[in-house]
């Protein structure tokens, strides 16, 4: 079984022998046993907290480097693509997956991509044969086009023969085959169109997983984003409680924009932000080149607007101060900030500022259906990007309970344990008679920050407590015995 750490031993071993220390000599500073250090280097010990901080500063370098975020998400993706059904029957070992992550990068992301660009193409063709079988469009064209053959070809041979017609009705039927040729060109025009524009709007995998790529790689916080967010709360004379009345006055002074009847804090934040902070949010797109398409740069600006309102309504400094004061208790910080839970959430995902940082959360929402709509992983909680996670994490349950507050200390089969914190939340909905729009947010943080927070309160955080057993989802999990279990694992331990 690959553990979270068999990428972050070789780098711990690594970049001692670049700076040519021995086991003993690294294994003294950090106040270790060289045995320890040995078992870590080999990534036979879960590591994290204050030892992985003395680690990173005995080496020079930044917990990030030393974690190795990007290759634990190359790492997850890898996983997807051993369990893809088509290479089922390829005899690929899991094990090797950190040595091509770490040794080969480019053809690890070379393999990802070529996977990725798999799954697109699979998901147009499938969208493309539903519209072939079910599109009204279609079916009449088709059928239309089927009768224009058919007068032409009629008339075309009444022409071809001749016999025994006279010049006005040989004149009248090479009319006929004139006019349906034409028709019959501006239907295939039509035709032509039509499938163009099918397949430029099926991009159903790359654009939400460019955008997903995207906000990793950030560590989903955007220090230029949040001084758009300061300047915009100076220029509304935001400077405490009282936020409707100023952005609403603000919105009608400055851009001339009325405030939706109703309109909630964050939505007037987020009017305004898209009102007036588009340069901010145009610098943050062209300065990624991962986001490829213009499906994924529309996408990528709705998140950063919404991060942009959600630093406007919920400041970093205030913010931060208020989330250790509550001990990250996400109901009472929505009190406090006039807010939503789902809101807060996603804000405590964002406090990432170097040396101020939060508690390291990763959030996944799903709707009613098990879709995951958003999702922000963590480097050793990679979230599924295609399908379900786990039935059995909290998010999940949530949904059962809509209102209450579900949490779980879980293990993942490679021993690594985190919290999960989930509520089902109410979204806007069309109305009667539509049913009714329910989501589930998740918090999840590992159990080493459980004293940190109140939803860790009461809770045996100890290593050798009972914990929900739990995986990443069916197919790649190797617990053999679960009774959750929906489907054989693709990948054997």
């Amino acid at each position: 079984m690959v553990t979270a750490n068999s990428l972050v031993g070789p780098k711990i071993r690594d970049r001692r022998r670049a700076l040519r220390m021995t086991q003993a000599g690294l294994s003294a500073a950090l106040g270790i046993s060289p045995s320890y250090l040995n078992l870590i280097e080999a990534g036979k010990r879960n590591i994290g907290g204050a030892l992985l901080k003395r680690i990173a500063a005995a080496l020079g370098l930044s917990v990030d480097d030393l974690d190795g975020a990007a290759e634990r998400r190359l790492l997850a993706d890898l996983g997807e693509l051993a369990a893809d059904p088509l290479l089922a029957a390829l005899p690929m070992d899991v094990k090797a997956a950190p040595d091509l992550a770490g040794r080969y990068p480019g053809w690890a992301r070379a393999l990802i991509v070529l996977h990725h660009a798999w799954l697109d193409r699979g998901r147009t063709v499938n969208a493309l044969s539903d519209r072939l079988r079910h599109d009204p469009f279609l079916a009449d064209a088709v059928h239309d086009l089927l009768t224009r053959v058919a007068a032409i070809k009629s008339s075309a041979e009444i022409v071809e023969t001749g016999e025994g017609l006279a010049p006005a009705q040989l004149r009248r039927f090479a009319a006929i085959v004139g006019s349906e040729s034409r028709r019959l060109a501006d239907l295939a025009q039509a035709l032509a169109a039509y499938f163009d524009r099918a397949h430029t709007s099926e991009r159903s995998v790359t654009p939400v997983g460019e955008v997903d790529d995207y906000l990793a790689e950030h560590r989903h916080h955007f220090p230029a984003l949040e001084d758009a967010a300061d300047a915009l709360r100076a220029a509304a004379g935001i400077a405490g409680a009282g936020t409707e009345p100023l952005l609403a006055s603000y919105l009608e002074r400055a851009h001339a924009a009325a405030a939706p009847p109703g309109a909630t804090r964050f939505e007037m934040a987020l009017r305004a932000a898209e009102l007036a902070c588009g340069q901010a949010l145009a610098l943050e797109i062209d300065r990624a080149p991962r986001l490829t398409s213009d499906a994924a740069r529309r996408r990528a600006r709705r998140a950063l607007a919404a991060y942009v309102a959600a630093a406007v309504t919920m400041p970093y400094d205030a913010f931060l101060a208020a989330a250790r004061r509550l001990r990250f208790d996400a109901d009472a910080l929505a009190r406090e900030f006039g807010t939503s839970f789902g809101e807060v959430c996603h804000r405590l995902v964002t406090l990432r500022r170097p040396g101020a940082e939060g508690v390291p959360f990763a959030l996944m929402q799903v709707d009613a259906s098990g879709y995951t709509n958003r999702r922000a992983p963590l480097p050793r909680l990679p979230l599924p990007r295609h399908g379900s996670a786990c039935p059995m994490w909290a998010v999940y349950e949530a949904l059962q309970s809509p209102g209450a507050i579900q949490r779980q200390l879980v293990e993942f089969p490679d021993r690594e344990r985190f919290l999960f914190v989930a509520r089902a939340v109410a979204q806007p909905g069309p109305g009667f008679p539509l049913p009714r729009r329910a989501a589930s947010v998740m918090l999840a943080c590992d159990a080493h920050y459980g004293d940190q927070i109140a939803y860790g309160d009461g809770l045996n955080l100890a290593l050798a407590a009972p914990a929900v057993p739990v995986g990443a989802n069916c197919r790649v999990c190797t617990r053999s015995d679960c009774a959750y279990r929906q489907e054989d694992p693709v990948i054997d331990a």
